[in-house]
């Protein structure tokens, strides 16, 4: 009986500036991955997980704080306030350097 195998791959070509593809080269030159798909795919991979959990952040923590704003409006931070706050803290860190 015949049966058909499904890939489950698919080979791409993709076009990188140069820098990306030095690091891409260097990257398997080193030994720390065996290829260049190895590399795109451990990238991808971070890029799918960082997806994952900017979603996550959305859907409880950002849902969560609108609901409770909706509630409770006086509980907002007008932009003039939230401006005042961050130039108190960029000059407390400039101050901190300098």
């Amino acid at each position: 009986m015949w049966g058909w195998v499904m890939r489950t791959t698919r080979q791409l070509s993709i076009t990188l500036p140069n820098e990306m593809a030095d690091a891409l080269k260097e990257r398997v030159a080193s030994g720390e991955y065996a290829s260049e798909s190895e590399v795109i795919r451990d990238g991808l991979r971070a890029l799918f997980a960082r997806d994952e959990a900017v979603q996550l952040w959305l859907r409880t923590e950002v849902v969560a704080a609108y609901d409770e704003l909706r509630a409770d409006p006086s509980t907002a931070v007008g932009a003039q306030d939230v401006r005042a706050h961050l130039a108190r803290l960029h000059a407390h860190r400039r101050s901190q350097t300098a």
